[in-house]
């Protein structure tokens, strides 16, 4: 994800705000799945005991935030490799039968990163041009399977390009597949009818995040605030 010091938030302050916001879209006793970057920040704003089973593909169902420095435990990490804590009734199985999970649609919901998100819900995520990558990975089967897939970004790149987009520039991961977009400036719902604006980041503006958007926002009279 590009960094968002261009917009007025550093880039460390822009992620664990988006992730916070996102954390918000889960319900109590959902099944999640988290993709790698922003998205495995998400189980640290989750309640506790609020229920949530988080899934990742290399065969956990049931873990949590990421323990505190020094308790990791390395053969207890998500999909990214990253050391996460065990919730009580956390069960382990091969990596197969965790895409057939998700490949039989039992994900309530996947939270993946953007590089961009179209106006029909579109996703690039798994190419950056001039890069060497192993494959597309998980993310295509995740984001077609999963009954809701939130994207997260920040809102432009590094170098102040827009991510979201009218049509994506970037090799897709799925198409159609996105209900929900949340930046360091706002959360963008993807509808019928287009790209709605339901809430602007504290200290930003509608007019802002229009600016930065290179698709076109419907606004209701008065986005939320988050």
């Amino acid at each position: 994800m590009g960094a968002a010091e261009g917009n007025g938030v550093k880039a460390v302050d822009a992620r664990r705000r988006i992730a916070a916001r996102a954390a918000r879209e889960i319900r109590p006793g959902t099944v999640v799945n988290l993709g790698i970057g922003v998205p495995t920040l998400v189980a640290d704003f989750v309640p506790d005991g609020w229920g949530v089973l988080f899934q990742a593909e290399n065969g956990v169902l049931g873990y949590g935030a990421a323990p505190p420095l020094g308790r990791e435990n390395g053969h207890l990490t998500n999909a990214g490799g990253l050391p996460v804590t065990e919730t009580p009734g956390a069960s382990y199985f091969d990596s197969t039968v965790a895409f057939g999970m998700i490949r039989r649609g039992c994900l309530d919901m996947t939270i993946l990163g953007a590089l961009q998100v179209s106006a029909r819900g579109d996703l690039a995520n798994w190419l950056v041009p001039g890069r060497r990558v192993p494959g597309m990975g998980g993310a295509m089967e995740l984001a077609q399977k999963a009954r809701t897939v939130l994207a997260l970004t920040t809102h432009t790149s590094k170098e102040g390009e827009p991510k979201i987009m009218s049509e994506c520039t970037l090799p897709l991961t799925a198409e159609r597949c996105v209900h929900l977009i949340v930046t360091e400036l706002a959360v963008i719902e993807v509808a019928a009818g287009g790209l709605v604006l339901k809430e602007v980041a504290a200290g930003h503006s509608a007019d802002e995040v229009a600016a930065l958007t290179a698709a076109p926002l419907l606004m209701p009279v008065e986005p939320g605030v988050f």
